[in-house]
C-alpha cells in the first residue's frame, strides 16, 4: 500500500505505487539516468584530453633562489575549429620568467584568483581528433627559499597518465618527502624507491599515477 495519512491510505499514493511498477517507468528512469551521465561527460570534457603529462622542477642552488620548471602535454582535441590553447601557472615569486612554449606563441595573460592564464595562439585551426604535443618552459625566482616546500599539479582535464619529477641539487637533497592529494585529503610519504641520485651528483625525485582524478591537486611537500 501507499503511505498513510491519518491512517488513511491517499488516492495520489496509489497512483505513485502503481507507476513505478510499471515496466515503461523503470525505462523512463534508465533514460533519465543515460541522459544524465551524457550531460556530465560532455559538461566535463572539455576541448581536449590530456593523453601524457609530465613535469619537471630543478631546484638550480641550494637557496632555492633559482629554479627552472619544464613540462610536456601530448593532448588530443575533443571540438573542431580550435585556434588557441590555455596554460596556468602560479606559486611564490617571480613564476613566469623567460615563459616559452612549442606550438603556439603566448599572446595574451591575466589572473583568475591566485593563478595567472596564459593564452596560447595555435597559429592555425586545429581539428576534432588532431594531436599536438606542447613544451612549456618558464624560469622562476624566489619561489623555494624555505626549509618546508612544495610543488602543486592540478588536473583541469581529462588526463590519462601523469608523471611529477623534482631535482635537488647535490648538495641539498630532500631529507623527506610525500604526496599529497588535496581534495580527497590523502596523505603518502615517499620511499627510496621514488628518489635517485642521477650522474651528476643531482636527487631526482619522481612519482607517476595513470587516470588522475579530475579537478584534483597533486602535491609534492619535501624538507630540505
Amino acid at each position: 500500500m501507499g503511505k498513510l495519512t491519518n491512517g488513511i491510505t491517499t488516492t495520489s499514493d496509489v497512483f505513485e505505487n502503481l507507476l513505478t511498477k510499471l515496466p515503461w517507468w523503470n525505462l523512463l528512469q534508465a533514460g533519465k539516468k543515460a541522459i544524465t551521465s551524457l550531460w556530465n561527460r560532455m559538461r566535463n570534457q572539455g576541448l581536449y584530453e590530456v593523453l601524457a603529462y609530465e613535469s619537471t622542477l630543478e631546484l638550480l642552488d641550494v637557496r632555492g633562489v633559482k629554479a627552472h620548471f619544464r613540462k610536456r602535454q601530448k593532448v588530443r582535441y575533443l571540438q573542431d575549429n580550435i585556434i588557441a590553447y590555455q596554460d596556468q601557472a602560479w606559486g611564490d615569486g617571480e613564476f613566469l620568467l623567460n615563459y616559452r612554449c612549442v606550438p603556439g606563441v603566448p599572446v595574451d595573460r591575466y589572473r583568475f584568483g591566485h593563478k595567472t592564464i596564459i593564452l596560447i595562439s595555435l597559429r592555425e585551426v586545429k581539428p576534432r581528433g588532431g594531436v599536438d604535443e606542447f613544451r612549456i618552459e618558464r624560469d622562476i625566482r624566489q619561489g623555494f627559499i624555505t626549509a618546508q616546500e612544495q610543488w602543486e599539479t592540478e588536473i583541469s582535464h581529462p588526463t590519462r597518465t601523469l608523471k611529477i619529477m623534482v631535482i635537488f641539487p647535490r648538495k641539498r637533497p630532500p631529507q623527506q618527502i610525500s604526496l599529497v592529494e588535496a581534495d580527497r585529503q590523502r596523505f603518502q610519504l615517499l620511499g627510496m624507491e621514488n628518489r635517485k641520485q642521477l650522474p651528476d651528483g643531482r636527487w631526482e625525485v619522481g612519482w607517476e599515477t595513470k587516470q588522475p582524478r579530475l579537478f584534483e591537486r597533486y602535491i609534492l611537500k619535501w624538507v630540505w
